[in-house]
């Protein structure tokens, strides 16, 4: 009679532990059933293992930016030595200011977009009489922006950054930045600047107009060079220019991405290992609860009979 008693004590505790036992302890994180654990700590472990192969498609994506981005500043450089050489430069007094963001259109690499929207919000604000438009070439950054400075924005580019840039996607951009119509009269392009794996700087590059190429006393030097060649001149610079920054931003952007879900997965595996410590001493306090409950069952029996 008292061993039946005792057995059904015994399932009637062990179903209750199945189905989850809260304890009530002093630690916040104690109060909590050995189910609600075990689903935290599943859920973490997939966030973990997301990450990881997120870092390690990362990691071959930022190789192979890396490697592409060299010939990239070939162009880039070939695009700003005739600038410099010219001794051009713009006007900055002048109205018409035009603005080229370069984002994309994936997050997950920490700052990189908001580090552009944050550069250019400060630009319109040092500003606030001149004319200023701004391309955006990414919805990341385009979001950002349209929140509070929609009117600025000429126009906006989408679906960038899902593959390596290509020089037909740059041309793409300068073809519709020089055909919209806008007039501008001094025109900086903003960029992250890729330095190591694990930093990048905010960087604009100065995109003279045709105005500034036909007024600069250098380039009238030339006999042979007219307001066509100029124009062509301007048209394939500009695209270099382009290309040369989203070069710069797909390796900053995969190389913070991968820096981004590597803090991720680190900080995955502590929360799991601290989950972990819960959950054990939880199933070591609801063990022993049962044990004491058990005991003192039988010893009840015992003492009734």
């Amino acid at each position: 009679m008292a061993a039946g008693r005792l057995f059904n004590l015994s399932v009637g505790l062990i179903g209750a532990r199945n189905q989850g036992v809260r304890l009530l302890s002093s630690t916040p994180a104690q109060n909590a059933t050995l189910k609600d654990v075990r689903i935290k700590l599943k859920s973490i472990k997939n966030i973990q293992k997301i990450t990881k192969t997120m870092q390690m498609v990362s990691a071959a994506k930022y190789a192979r930016a890396e490697r592409e981005l060299q010939p990239a500043r070939v162009y880039g450089g070939a695009a700003k030595a005739l600038g410099e050489k010219a001794g051009l430069s713009s006007d900055e007094s002048l109205p018409n200011h035009l603005i080229i963001a370069i984002s994309s259109d994936r997050g997950l690499c920490g700052g990189i977009h908001s580090g552009v929207a944050k550069g250019i919000k400060a630009l319109v604000g040092d500003k606030p009489d001149a004319n200023i438009k701004v391309v955006v070439c990414g919805e990341k950054a385009n979001a950002i922006l349209k929140r509070s400075h929609a009117s600025n924005i000429l126009f906006a580019l989408s679906e960038l950054g899902r593959k390596p840039p290509l020089f037909e996607e740059a041309s793409f951009i300068a073809e519709e930045v020089l055909n919209s119509g806008y007039e501008f009269d001094v025109c900086k392009m903003y960029f992250q600047k890729f330095r190591t794996v694990v930093s990048y700087e905010l960087t604009h590059q100065d995109i003279h107009s045709l105005a500034t190429l036909t007024n600069a006393e250098t380039m009238l030097q030339y006999d042979d060079v007219d307001e066509d060649v100029l124009r062509n001149y301007q048209e394939f610079s500009t695209a270099n220019l382009i290309y040369f920054g989203m070069k710069e931003s797909a390796c900053s952007e995969q190389s913070a991405r991968m820096t981004a879900m590597d803090n991720a997965t680190k900080n995955a595996g502590e929360m799991i290992t601290k989950l972990q410590i819960v959950y054990n001493r939880t199933r070591q306090a609801v063990i022993t609860t049962e044990l004491i409950e058990i005991i003192s069952g039988c010893v009840a029996l015992e003492t009734a009979d």
